[in-house]
């Protein structure tokens, strides 16, 4: 039995917390000063945290030994089970050759590349972060962007600027359901809550890709195909993460918003005039890019459908999982369950609800997933050999993914059950009213360095909701800022960076884009910052989630 205390460094808060920083400085050095592997990032710090619980604050060795493995299950189902479900579809679609198919509609709506821009990095891009997350929407709308003649760093800027609002609720809600796991606050609450603060951030986003990708003139020129995109994305985003389902909070948004766009530009079709050539709007200190345009497609309209068919069907499956019979019929199955040899006490004395294990196996996303990949294999006609070759070479890429989010799940959890946590966000509460501000920071901050909302919710979402209940004030609306406040980190990881200069053949080119994009990052946060601020006062108190 472990009980946790508030200050067992020298019976001083201060020092206290000063060591439970500790792990969370190790996991940033390695990352950004050594820049080891993120599994090996991961997994260092969490032998860091190990030793601060074990030999700072007096945490049987065999308690955080369950506390971490605790963790890294949770890594394990459901997030890599979601994960690993979400890629294999979209794997069995490129082996199909309808992922090309569905590129091409897309470029097929409008020759303007700024309006591919906001289709193919914003729309395309929220889907795929929808459905995979990982950087897989940065790799690949870079070299679609590429493809179509912007030049490298142009392509990766607007792609990095495009990957911020969907981060908070992809893939398939990963990042809130960590969110609820380690702050032990309702999903609900979470989703619903960073569904009245991200949309927000969005409506601006599709401006600012335009503007990225031609400048003031084109924002003068596209600002209302842009304002319709973003207004569509942020009201379907609200709308689905409060009132229907949170994991298809990006997809049905990206959905709705290419719907939009594409309305907004055939109706426009006979007074707009085409975008300039690519060596007019591309950036000047990056080589020439092949000026040809994306191809469009000349198939059939069934096989278009055809390819928007495995995105429809987990949007059919996931609301038709929300309807209350079938959700009772699924949950039924759900098995809760004390961690074996896992005995906490909080600082109170009380029983800890942390060593509960949640396997709702049937009802889990993952599951859900399952299902939509096997609707996806009849609707397009995909064998079951290719099925499992993809599902094989799913595996094979995530190994890296899968090793690093268990790592920062036990991190999360060790630092959790020792109390690390708990003395962090019991030291940051005496700032006050400040933290409101603070809290959005934090989040950007760990998504900055990680590279993932998922992980930044997993280190600060208990931190959070003790600062703020410390600090007296809503701890639901601050731990949803963790998550909120992530999104606007998203485009100056060094994960994402690393991915974008790699997949436009700018090797060593990193740099450059991190000072191209950290203006942008820190401008949104401001705007983050404000609104949640906001939300603490009557201007928008009203949108707070009790």
């Amino acid at each position: 039995m472990y009980r946790q205390t508030i200050d067992p460094v020298f019976g001083s808060l201060a020092w206290s917390a000063l060591l439970a920083l500790v792990p969370i400085a190790a996991l940033f050095v390695f990352l950004g000063v050594f820049r080891t592997k993120a599994w090996v990032a991961s997994w260092g710090s969490l032998a860091v945290a190990a030793l601060v619980a074990v030999l700072g604050y007096g945490m049987p060795t065999g308690q955080a030994v369950l506390a971490a493995g605790q963790g890294a299950a949770f890594g394990l189902f459901p997030l890599a089970w979601t994960l690993v479900a979400a890629i294999w579809i979209h794997s069995m679609t490129v082996h199909s050759g309808h992922f090309d198919v569905l590129c091409h509609s897309f470029a097929a709506v409008s020759k303007d590349q700024r309006i591919q821009a906001i289709i193919i990095a914003f729309c395309f891009g929220s889907l795929l972060e929808g459905l995979a997350g990982q950087g897989t929407p940065v790799a690949i709308t870079t070299v679609m962007l590429v493809g179509g003649g912007f030049r490298p760093m142009r392509a990766a800027a607007v792609a990095l600027v495009a990957n911020t609002v969907p981060a908070a609720f992809g893939p398939l809600g990963l990042p809130i359901t960590t969110l609820a796991k380690v702050s032990d606050l309702p999903m609900a609450d979470l989703g619903a809550m960073a569904g009245r603060q991200v949309p927000i951030i969005a409506v601006f986003v599709p401006l600012l890709v335009v503007g990225i990708a031609d400048g003031r003139r084109g924002v003068r020129q596209t600002w209302f195909p842009a304002l319709a995109c973003g207004v569509s994305y942020g009201l379907t985003q609200f709308v689905t993460s409060n009132y229907i389902s949170v994991p298809l909070a990006d997809i049905s948004s990206a959905l709705v918003s290419a719907c939009v766009v594409t309305v907004v530009v055939r109706a426009q079709h006979v007074r707009r005039s085409p975008a300039p050539a690519p060596s007019v709007i591309a950036h000047p200190d990056t080589p020439q890019a092949s000026a040809s345009p994306l191809p469009v497609t000349s198939g059939v309209r069934t096989e278009v459908w055809r390819a928007y068919a495995p995105y429809l069907a987990i949007v059919s499956i996931f609301v038709f999982s929300q309807w209350k019979p079938v959700a009772d019929a699924l949950n039924s199955a759900t098995v809760t369950f004390p961690w074996p040899g896992l005995h906490l006490l909080t600082s109170g004395g009380e029983p800890s609800t942390l060593p509960m294990f949640k396997f709702n196996w049937l009802a889990a996303t993952g599951t859900l997933l399952l299902i939509s990949g096997l609707a996806t294999m009849v609707v397009l006609h995909i064998p079951p050999r290719v099925a499992v070759t993809a599902l094989a070479e799913t595996l094979g890429r995530l190994r890296g993914p899968i090793t690093t989010i268990s790592g920062l799940l036990a991190l999360s959890f060790v630092m959790n059950a020792s109390g690390q946590t708990m003395v962090l966000g019991t030291w940051l509460a005496g700032t006050g009213g400040a933290f409101v501000v603070i809290s959005p920071i934090l989040g950007w901050l760990g998504v900055a360095l990680t590279g993932s909302d998922t992980s930044s919710n997993a280190l600060f979402g208990a931190l959070q909701v003790t600062a703020a209940d410390k600090a007296g004030l809503p701890a639901t609306l601050l731990t949803a800022a963790n998550a909120s406040g992530g999104v606007v980190g998203k485009m100056i990881s060094l994960q994402n960076l690393t991915i974008a200069a790699a997949a436009t053949g700018m090797h060593g080119a990193e740099g450059d884009l991190f000072r191209r994009m950290f203006r942008w990052s820190v401008l949104l946060l401001a705007g983050m910052c404000l609104i949640v601020f906001l939300q603490t006062t009557r201007v928008l108190g009203w949108m707070t989630v009790h």
